[in-house]
């Protein structure tokens, strides 16, 4: 048997392997690793570079490379027709090049600023139902030799390989996404609960507006639903083949808000060891919700209204312009309108998000409604508990309907898993409900002061009887009054409430 011979035959049983990975590799990136090495050993290369192609920005990227210089490689794009691979990526045809000095196509700016000495370039394109997705090229033979036309044929075997684990792999985030939209689309006929006026009415609305592409504001306080309220727009619009994208706008710093929506380049600021897709790019013809939309800061609105009025944006640390159709749906619990006055909330984009408002009424305003959704939760952790027999008593219901939950819906729900998880298993009793009257507080308050102080006394005690109620736990404390941990967090040392609280 001749050394081609051999070569060939271990490069059969190579294709083999990776045949097998692409089944049992669920790893994206480290399937596609596995693939360029392989390839790497089979061709005797000393290095060798996978690029993507994203669609967005006409630009190719270096998603795996190999070689002494691999990391620095990592640093630059290409274009799409820049150079040997920006061109094989741009026509789809594969191409040999056996001294590049002397091919016009040659771009050497990477090679000289890596200080890579670039002989010849085997390089073929990724294709995915005949569209281009991507290139795999290897360059300079370890033994000093050019590549030859079987090295051509090879290699293109193994850009097929690798095409299909990536088909593969965006087919089952697709198919998991589309799961969740479905299970999403399942629970909210069980999730938007109530026989009231007030949620039927809001309901009807909400159905109407899904016809429409129209931006969406949703009012409501802390914990009455509007994010569900949103997923049923979605779900009943006919962006609903797209799972729709949800961003809490109070939950990060305005820096990595701004990464998070617009997504980031690689290398744009310390910490971007890769590229991200924002929130932005993944909604592309699907709906966006903006989450406590309140909370975001002005120079944030102002990034945020250049993108509804062109429907176009930048990545951070990008100069490609990036084109997106999206559906915006707002919500805040705060009334944003009286904040445009004192400068806190832009009013053009107030009137660009509200196209059509939504108010979604607190559960004290919707009464009828509480003995149903107490009951629907009773049932559902009594279900995830293993005990199909856990009731709720009269005498605990009473005091359920009386209540007047600050916190919503979300204060309920809280209120029966604590009462079904430290009950006794068999009814949930008055004494397992969590909720302390918080009107108590009212009595301490002392005629004379201004407003402001006493609201920040009623404040103050307000959180003292909740950290107490959940025996220092601050992220239940948070849950049950419907703020962000973070906002309690400075709350309690604006008001200089006692550190013996515990951590959660």
């Amino acid at each position: 048997m001749t050394s081609f011979d051999r070569h060939n035959e271990l490069s059969i049983d190579y294709l083999k392997d990776i045949s097998t990975w692409i089944s049992s590799v669920h790893d994206l990136n480290q399937l596609l690793e596995l693939i360029l090495m392989t390839g790497t050993r089979i061709m005797r290369a000393k290095a060798s570079s996978l690029l993507l192609l994203d669609q967005k920005t006409q630009k190719l990227y270096f998603k795996v490379t190999t070689g002494t210089k691999k990391e620095a490689v990592k640093n630059f794009e290409i274009k799409l027709g820049q150079g040997i691979v920006g061109h094989v990526a741009e026509t789809g045809d594969p191409l040999l090049i056996k001294d590049v000095a002397k091919d016009s196509r040659w771009y050497r700016t990477i090679s000289d600023q890596i200080g890579f000495k670039t002989r010849s370039i085997l390089c073929v394109p990724m294709k995915v139902d005949s569209k281009v997705i991507g290139a795999i090229e290897f360059i300079n033979k370890s033994d000093g030799e050019s590549f030859q036309k079987n090295d051509l044929d090879l290699l293109t075997v193994f850009a097929d390989l690798a095409a299909l684990a990536i088909a593969n792999a965006r087919k089952f985030q697709l198919v998991e996404r589309e799961n969740q939209g479905l299970k999403q689309s399942l629970d909210l006929d069980h999730q938007i609960i109530g026989k009231s006026a007030a949620i039927r009415r809001v309901v009807a609305d909400a159905l109407k507006v899904a016809d429409s592409n129209a931006s969406t504001l949703i009012l409501g306080e802390s914990g009455t639903g509007k994010e569900l309220l949103a997923r049923l727009i979605h779900q009943a619009s006919q962006r609903k083949e797209r799972h729709m994208i949800a961003l809490n706008c109070a939950a990060m710093p305005e820096t990595l808000l701004e990464a998070e929506l617009f997504g980031h380049e690689k290398g744009s600021f310390t910490g971007a060891v890769e590229q991200k897709i924002g929130k932005l790019e993944l909604a592309d013809e699907s709906t966006l919700f903006l989450d406590e939309i309140g909370e975001m800061s002005p120079s944030m609105q102002v990034k945020l209204l250049r993108v509804l009025q062109d429907g176009v944006f930048y990545r951070v640390g990008g100069n490609t312009p990036i084109s997106v159709d999206i559906r915006i749906i707002a919500a805040t619990n705060q009334n944003i309108a009286e904040e445009i006055p004192k400068g806190k909330f832009r009013e053009d984009l107030y009137y660009r998000l509200n196209v059509v408002e939504l108010q979604l009424p607190p559960l004290r305003e919707r009464r009828e409604d509480i003995s149903l959704l107490a009951c629907h939760f009773a049932d559902l952790f009594k279900k995830e508990k293993g005990n199909a027999h856990v009731e709720i008593t009269k005498t605990a219901m009473d005091k359920i309907q009386k209540y007047d939950w600050p916190g919503n819906i979300r204060e309920l729900r809280n209120a029966i898993e604590r009462a079904v998880v430290m009950g006794n298993g068999k009814q949930i009793l008055p004494e397992d409900l969590p909720m302390v009257d918080a009107s108590t507080a009212l009595n301490h308050i002392e005629v004379g002061i201004s407003l402001q102080q006493a609201l920040d006394d009623f404040k103050k005690r307000f959180i003292e009887l909740n950290l107490r109620n959940t025996n220092g736990n601050q992220s239940r404390a948070a849950d049950i009054m419907g703020i962000q941990r973070t906002y309690l967090s400075r709350l309690i040392t604006k008001y200089g409430i006692k550190k013996n609280h515990k951590e959660p």
